[in-house]
């Protein structure tokens, strides 16, 4: 399990992809959020700029991310 300090209130969902190098680009990680591909905490979350915060867990492309406070 990989872990993202978090050092704001929130960070988009997609942004986040994108920062810990899950996909290539901002619109490679939209593209997978919008096919269903992306869990926030269990759920398919369909919402490119939803806010994770901390205390999440997002799950992609077999990687289970856990947001901690930074």
């Amino acid at each position: 399990m990989n872990e993202f300090e978090l050092s704001t209130e929130y960070i988009e969902l997609f942004k986040l992809l994108k920062a810990l190098h899950l996909v290539g680009t901002g619109g490679e990680a939209k593209i997978s959020i919008s096919e269903g591909l992306v869990q926030v905490n269990g759920v398919v979350e369909m919402r490119k700029r939803y806010k994770v915060r901390v205390g999440d867990k997002v799950e992609y492309n077999g990687e289970m991310i856990n947001i901690k406070k930074g």
